[in-house]
This record gives structure tokens, C-alpha cells and sequence, in this order.
């Protein structure tokens, strides 16, 4: 299983938010630069980026933030938050993003995603953001009519790296991850699933790990680093038992 650290930008900081709220916002780190350098150091391989601002936008806006990051490490990064065109996508791997996560437009426009998954193969990941049992949209300020099934069997078949699912209750609360949920998904689609959303603790980590079924590709950590309430060299034993 791969782990994931988040860094979340908002207003060229690095925050965490409860439950996708940008009024409650916590600073973690004045240079995302730098957060990612930690991250690396603490023996990541991947890491896991959200333009918050770009989100409910529609647009990039933490851009500067997102290329100093990419100018200060070597490991692959995936971007998600407000993109949303070919263009955007292109300019993003050019820019030596590795993984382009699309949400919004998943929702919105599913053949832009299957377009983007042929042109960039295993560089397009597609963002399943639930909120009561549907997708939410636009920085999880909307929510769309479909379940996170349904949009992921939309891309069945067109090389989308990943499908990451975040429970949006549990985002940020570090009350435990849904294993039901994203098993649930896991198991309906043949796209490797990312699990996102209140991984707290490395149990929930184990838990993931354990569940029957389709097993899970990978985890984002969020709060729980920031916080303290997992250590990376540990969560990074248990993913990798």
C-alpha cells in the first residue's frame, strides 16, 4: 500500500481543514517547500497536493506554492484542485506533475477525463469526494445526484490510475477512515482505489490492510502527521506489511 502525506494549500499556505471548510482552517506550514522536503525525509515516495483555493475556483491559483514544491523534491507528486481543461492538465505534467487528480470535471464531463486518460495514461486520477452517499463537487461546496460507484465505472477501461475516495465526515476529524466505503468501491471497480478521508491512527492503516476483498492501493495522511497521531516510520512498516 502506498502512503500518501497531504499538503493542502490555501492562500500559498499549508492548512488542514474539517470537513473541506475554508473557514476552519489550520496552518501548518508557511512553506509548502519545505513540508514536502519533511516529508521526503520521513520516507514518503509519493506525495499528495490540493489547491483548495483552485478548487472552488475552478481554476490553479496556489501555483507558485504547487512549483516550488516540484522544484524542491524528487519523488512523484499528484495534484488535484481546479483543474479542469486538457490545457490545465497538460501545462500541470509539463510542469513535472506525475499525477493529475480530476474531480469536479469528472462529474461534469466524463469524456474530458477519458480524453485526458488516453492522451496522459496512468497520470489521471478522478477525485470521489462523498457526502451523503453522493459526489460532491466544485471544493465540496455542491453536491451532484451520482454515487461514487456509478462515477467510478464511468472510467472502467480508459486508464485512470486511481479513483481516491475521501468520506468527506471523517476529512480532517481524525475520527477513523471508512473502510466500508472505500472497500465498498474497491470492490465495484477494476481501478486501483486510494483511500482518503480520517486516517488516524496506523490501525486505520491495518485496517484498510486487512479488509476481505479487492485490496486497497493506497492511503492519504493528513491531520493525523501534522497532529502527531501517527509516526511515519511506523505507518510506513504497516503499509508496506
Amino acid at each position: 500500500m502506498i502512503l500518501y502525506p497531504a499538503i493542502d494549500l490555501k492562500d500559498g499556505q499549508c492548512v488542514r481543514l474539517l470537513h473541506g471548510d475554508m473557514d476552519k482552517a489550520t496552518v501548518f506550514n508557511n512553506s509548502p517547500a519545505d513540508q514536502a522536503q519533511r516529508f521526503v525525509k520521513d520516507g514518503f515516495s509519493w506525495l499528495h497536493v490540493v489547491d483548495l483555493n483552485g478548487a472552488i475556483e475552478g481554476k490553479s491559483v496556489n501555483t507558485a506554492a504547487v512549483q516550488s514544491i516540484l522544484e524542491s523534491i524528487s519523488i512523484p507528486v499528484q495534484l488535484g484542485g481546479g483543474i479542469r481543461t486538457l490545457e490545465g492538465i497538460e501545462a500541470w505534467i509539463e510542469a513535472g506533475v506525475s499525477r493529475v487528480i480530476l474531480g469536479t470535471v469528472a462529474v461534469h464531463d466524463p469524456d474530458l477525463v477519458r480524453k485526458a486518460a488516453r492522451l496522459w495514461p496512468e497520470q489521471i486520477a478522478v477525485a470521489v469526494d462523498v457526502r451523503d452517499g453522493k459526489v460532491a463537487i466544485d471544493g465540496w461546496t455542491g453536491l451532484s445526484d451520482i454515487d461514487a460507484i456509478s462515477l467510478g465505472k464511468r472510467f472502467e477501461d480508459v486508464g485512470v490510475a486511481a479513483l481516491i475516495v475521501t468520506d468527506i465526515s471523517r476529512d480532517g476529524a481524525l475520527t477513523g477512515v471508512n473502510v466500508e466505503g472505500v472497500g465498498e468501491l474497491a470492490d465495484a471497480v477494476s481501478i486501483p482505489v486510494i483511500a482518503s478521508g480520517g486516517v488516524a491512527a496506523v490501525a486505520d492503516i491495518e485496517r484498510l490492510k486487512a479488509r476481505k476483498g479487492v485490496e486497497i492501493a493506497g492511503a492519504i495522511l493528513g491531520r493525523s502527521l501534522y497532529a502527531g497521531t501517527i509516526k511515519p516510520a511506523e505507518a510506513l512498516v504497516a503499509a508496506a506489511a
